[in-house]
């Protein structure tokens, strides 16, 4: 039988009452120990979806493990094809899953993104030389090879100074955190970072990241998501898939 693994914690953490995971019907969610260590499971889908439903039950379930205890999570769609290979994988790595833990105990994972805005585009013309020669010379020799070089610098321009932004939003908030991890690089962002924050002081950081993206609005759209579970922090594999 195969298992759906939701991540490892540790095997003396109390699983929350009545907790049930992914699938139709929502199956329960138990543990399998692993001397210290444990991993959380529950009965895999015959076809396993990412649906809204278990999308949303896969995070539910690590919010409420995150609220027991320190979770290494997994992403969602890890299913390991039977108990015995998983508890032997776990038991033969527990003493690097339980230093993770023991590395994330007491924190969660705020992600911040940046992008650029195209708001106060005067000041963009003001303040960057390559913007304001494109638009001179565009309006001295209007073509359609001007209006796009003008188009492309804007865009540059647009971009490097959300990036400056961004980085300004970085290092303040990486004051209020315990480690930063930048994330896999997105087209449409300039900025995408996991923050590993006191779990006591989520709403200081949430505070504190609004705080900023009001400060940098027209030159960067800030968005702060979490509580998350510490999925950038755990370094170490998910259970092998089936």
């Amino acid at each position: 039988m195969s298992l759906y693994v939701y991540g490892v914690i540790r095997a003396a953490t109390a699983l929350p009452a009545e907790l049930r995971g992914v699938g139709q019907p929502p199956q329960p969610v138990r543990r399998l120990t692993a001397g210290k260590a444990a991993v959380v499971v529950s009965t895999a889908p015959d076809r396993l979806r990412a649906t809204r439903r278990d999308l949303q039950a896969h995070q539910e379930v690590q919010l409420a493990l995150c609220a027991a205890g320190p979770l290494l999570p997994t992403r969602f769609g890890v299913v390991a094809p039977d108990r015995d290979r998983l508890r032997e994988q776990v038991s033969a790595a527990a003493a690097d899953y339980l230093a993770a833990l023991d590395r994330v105990a007491g924190h969660i994972e705020m992600n911040v993104k940046a992008a650029p805005v195209e708001s106060g585009l005067a000041s963009l013309v003001r303040d960057d030389p390559r913007v304001r020669q494109a638009r001179e010379h565009s309006r001295r020799s209007p073509s359609m090879e001007a209006d796009l070089r003008l188009g492309e610098a804007v865009v540059a321009g647009l971009r490097n100074r959300a990036e400056t932004a961004a980085a300004a939003v970085r290092t303040a908030l990486q004051a209020l955190a315990a480690d930063v991890r930048d994330g896999p690089q997105l087209a449409e962002y300039v900025l995408n970072a996991s923050f590993l924050v006191p779990a006591g002081g989520a709403a200081r950081f949430r505070s504190a990241a609004r705080d900023l993206a009001r400060e940098h609005a027209e030159r960067a759209a800030v968005t702060v998501t979490g509580p998350l579970p510490c999925y950038s922090f755990a370094d170490l594999p998910a259970p092998a898939r089936a």
